[in-house]
């Protein structure tokens, strides 16, 4: 499942620049290939844990 993160990351930013490589872009292929990557980037961030959650957790609860 996580390749298929990666996989929407490396065809959006290859789209995305396809796009852009043209002097008439096509903006209907550029924005899809925008939204592919960001959809990627968002799939693969929710896995990484946060830093703030692991130093909350370790701290004394001194109250």
């Amino acid at each position: 499942m996580k390749y298929i993160n990666y996989i929407l990351i490396l065809l959006g930013a290859f789209i995305a620049m396809y796009a852009k490589a043209g002097a008439d872009q096509n903006q209907a292929l550029l924005v899809v290939g925008i939204v592919m990557l960001m959809l990627g980037i968002y799939r693969v961030s929710k896995t990484i844990p946060s830093k703030n959650d692991e130093t909350n957790n370790n701290e004394p609860q001194n109250k």
